[in-house]
Protein backbone atom coordinates (compact mmCIF):
# COMPACT_ATOMS: atom_id res chain seq x y z
CA UNK A 1 0.00 0.00 0.00
CA UNK A 2 1.36 3.42 -0.85
CA UNK A 3 0.79 6.75 0.75
CA UNK A 4 -1.69 7.84 -2.39
CA UNK A 5 -3.72 4.68 -1.66
CA UNK A 6 -4.62 6.18 1.63
CA UNK A 7 -6.64 9.65 2.22
CA UNK A 8 -4.84 12.71 3.68
CA UNK A 9 -1.95 12.46 6.28
CA UNK A 10 -2.27 14.44 9.25
CA UNK A 11 0.61 16.13 10.44
CA UNK A 12 1.51 18.48 12.60
CA UNK A 13 3.75 21.70 11.76
CA UNK A 14 6.95 20.34 13.42
CA UNK A 15 6.37 16.62 12.10
CA UNK A 16 5.92 18.09 8.40
CA UNK A 17 9.27 20.54 9.00
CA UNK A 18 11.31 17.43 10.63
CA UNK A 19 10.09 15.25 7.51
CA UNK A 20 10.83 17.93 4.94
CA UNK A 21 14.08 18.53 6.16
CA UNK A 22 14.81 14.63 5.98
CA UNK A 23 13.43 14.68 2.61
CA UNK A 24 15.97 18.12 1.57
CA UNK A 25 18.57 15.91 3.41
CA UNK A 26 18.11 12.94 1.24
CA UNK A 27 18.13 14.78 -2.18
CA UNK A 28 20.97 17.16 -1.08
CA UNK A 29 23.37 14.14 -0.66
CA UNK A 30 22.49 12.56 -4.03
CA UNK A 31 25.96 13.32 -5.58
CA UNK A 32 27.97 12.35 -2.83
CA UNK A 33 25.72 8.85 -3.61
CA UNK A 34 26.37 9.07 -7.16
CA UNK A 35 30.24 9.64 -6.41
CA UNK A 36 30.39 7.13 -4.22
CA UNK A 37 28.76 4.72 -6.80
CA UNK A 38 31.24 6.01 -9.41
CA UNK A 39 34.45 5.59 -7.31
CA UNK A 40 33.13 1.91 -6.19
CA UNK A 41 32.69 1.19 -9.79
CA UNK A 42 36.43 2.05 -10.84
CA UNK A 43 37.71 -0.73 -8.33
CA UNK A 44 37.29 -3.24 -11.14
CA UNK A 45 34.88 -6.28 -11.98
CA UNK A 46 31.77 -5.24 -11.31
CA UNK A 47 30.83 -8.80 -10.50
CA UNK A 48 33.12 -9.09 -7.54
CA UNK A 49 32.56 -5.63 -5.92
CA UNK A 50 30.81 -5.73 -2.98
CA UNK A 51 31.50 -2.26 -2.36
CA UNK A 52 30.11 -1.20 -5.56
CA UNK A 53 26.76 -3.53 -4.79
CA UNK A 54 26.53 -2.12 -1.33
CA UNK A 55 26.71 1.45 -2.70
CA UNK A 56 24.24 0.51 -5.06
CA UNK A 57 21.91 -0.67 -2.40
CA UNK A 58 22.31 1.97 -0.02
CA UNK A 59 21.15 4.38 -3.01
CA UNK A 60 18.03 2.67 -3.27
CA UNK A 61 17.06 2.57 0.06
CA UNK A 62 17.82 5.90 -0.06
CA UNK A 63 15.50 6.30 -3.85
CA UNK A 64 12.68 4.55 -2.12
CA UNK A 65 12.56 7.01 1.08
CA UNK A 66 12.74 10.24 -0.79
CA UNK A 67 9.80 9.11 -3.10
CA UNK A 68 8.06 7.60 0.18
CA UNK A 69 8.70 11.60 2.15
CA UNK A 70 7.70 12.98 -1.19
CA UNK A 71 4.19 11.06 -1.53
CA UNK A 72 3.39 11.88 2.11
CA UNK A 73 3.97 15.44 2.31
CA UNK A 74 2.08 15.59 -0.78
CA UNK A 75 -1.04 14.11 0.55
CA UNK A 76 -0.29 15.76 4.09
CA UNK A 77 -2.46 17.52 5.88
CA UNK A 78 -0.73 20.51 8.38
CA UNK A 79 -2.39 21.51 11.23
CA UNK A 80 -2.46 22.03 14.80
CA UNK A 81 -2.34 19.21 17.07
CA UNK A 82 -6.07 18.71 19.18
CA UNK A 83 -6.38 20.55 22.31
CA UNK A 84 -9.66 19.07 23.31
CA UNK A 85 -9.29 16.38 25.91
CA UNK A 86 -12.64 13.78 25.79
CA UNK A 87 -12.48 12.89 22.42
CA UNK A 88 -10.51 10.85 20.29
CA UNK A 89 -9.02 11.86 16.92
CA UNK A 90 -5.63 12.19 15.37
CA UNK A 91 -3.45 13.57 17.45
CA UNK A 92 -4.41 12.41 20.94
CA UNK A 93 -3.14 9.70 23.14
CA UNK A 94 -5.65 6.97 23.86
CA UNK A 95 -5.60 4.79 26.20
CA UNK A 96 -8.22 1.95 25.78
CA UNK A 97 -9.48 -1.32 27.50
CA UNK A 98 -10.74 -4.29 25.15
CA UNK A 99 -13.38 -6.50 26.43
CA UNK A 100 -12.46 -9.68 28.96
CA UNK A 101 -9.00 -7.66 29.22
CA UNK A 102 -8.07 -6.10 32.95
CA UNK A 103 -5.34 -4.29 31.14
CA UNK A 104 -5.14 -1.12 29.68
CA UNK A 105 -3.56 -0.10 26.38
CA UNK A 106 -2.12 3.55 25.60
CA UNK A 107 -1.42 4.70 22.20
CA UNK A 108 -0.88 7.48 19.90
CA UNK A 109 -3.45 8.29 17.09
CA UNK A 110 -1.18 9.00 14.17
CA UNK A 111 1.06 8.04 10.92
CA UNK A 112 3.66 6.00 11.71
CA UNK A 113 5.74 9.48 10.55
CA UNK A 114 4.02 11.57 13.02
CA UNK A 115 5.14 9.62 16.66
CA UNK A 116 8.41 7.86 14.47
CA UNK A 117 10.84 9.47 16.91
CA UNK A 118 8.72 8.61 20.30
CA UNK A 119 8.88 5.77 22.06
CA UNK A 120 5.14 5.62 22.21
CA UNK A 121 3.40 2.75 20.14
CA UNK A 122 1.55 4.45 17.26
CA UNK A 123 -1.67 3.05 15.74
CA UNK A 124 -3.35 4.57 12.05
CA UNK A 125 -6.50 6.24 11.91
CA UNK A 126 -6.89 4.34 9.28
CA UNK A 127 -6.33 0.90 10.96
CA UNK A 128 -10.14 -1.24 12.06
CA UNK A 129 -9.02 -0.19 15.65
CA UNK A 130 -8.50 3.77 14.42
CA UNK A 131 -11.75 4.07 12.50
CA UNK A 132 -13.25 2.89 15.13
CA UNK A 133 -12.31 4.98 17.64
CA UNK A 134 -12.07 8.12 15.58
CA UNK A 135 -14.76 10.56 17.26
CA UNK A 136 -15.40 8.38 20.31
CA UNK A 137 -15.29 10.13 24.12
CA UNK A 138 -13.90 9.03 26.72
CA UNK A 139 -15.88 6.40 28.52
CA UNK A 140 -17.58 4.82 25.24
CA UNK A 141 -17.16 1.37 23.89
CA UNK A 142 -16.96 0.61 20.39
CA UNK A 143 -16.54 -2.21 18.22
CA UNK A 144 -14.32 -3.21 15.04
CA UNK A 145 -14.39 -6.32 13.19
CA UNK A 146 -11.01 -8.21 13.54
CA UNK A 147 -9.33 -10.07 10.49
CA UNK A 148 -11.27 -13.37 11.39
CA UNK A 149 -14.41 -11.82 10.91
CA UNK A 150 -15.36 -12.03 14.89
CA UNK A 151 -16.45 -8.20 16.61
CA UNK A 152 -13.88 -6.40 18.78
CA UNK A 153 -15.45 -4.21 21.63
CA UNK A 154 -12.68 -1.63 22.79
CA UNK A 155 -13.62 0.91 25.81
CA UNK A 156 -12.14 4.48 25.55
CA UNK A 157 -11.27 5.25 28.72
CA UNK A 158 -9.57 8.95 27.88
CA UNK A 159 -8.32 10.96 24.92
CA UNK A 160 -5.75 13.49 25.64
CA UNK A 161 -3.85 15.65 22.83
CA UNK A 162 -0.19 14.09 22.00
CA UNK A 163 2.66 16.18 23.94
CA UNK A 164 6.19 15.69 22.13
Amino acid sequence: MTVSDTQVTWLTQEAYDRLKAELDELIAYRPVMAAEINARREEGDLRENGGYHAAREEQGKQEARIRQLHELLQAAKVGEAPTTKGVAAPGTVLTIRYEGDDEAETFLLATREEGAHGEMEVYSPLSPLGKALNGAKDGETVSYELPNGKQQKVTLISAVPYQA
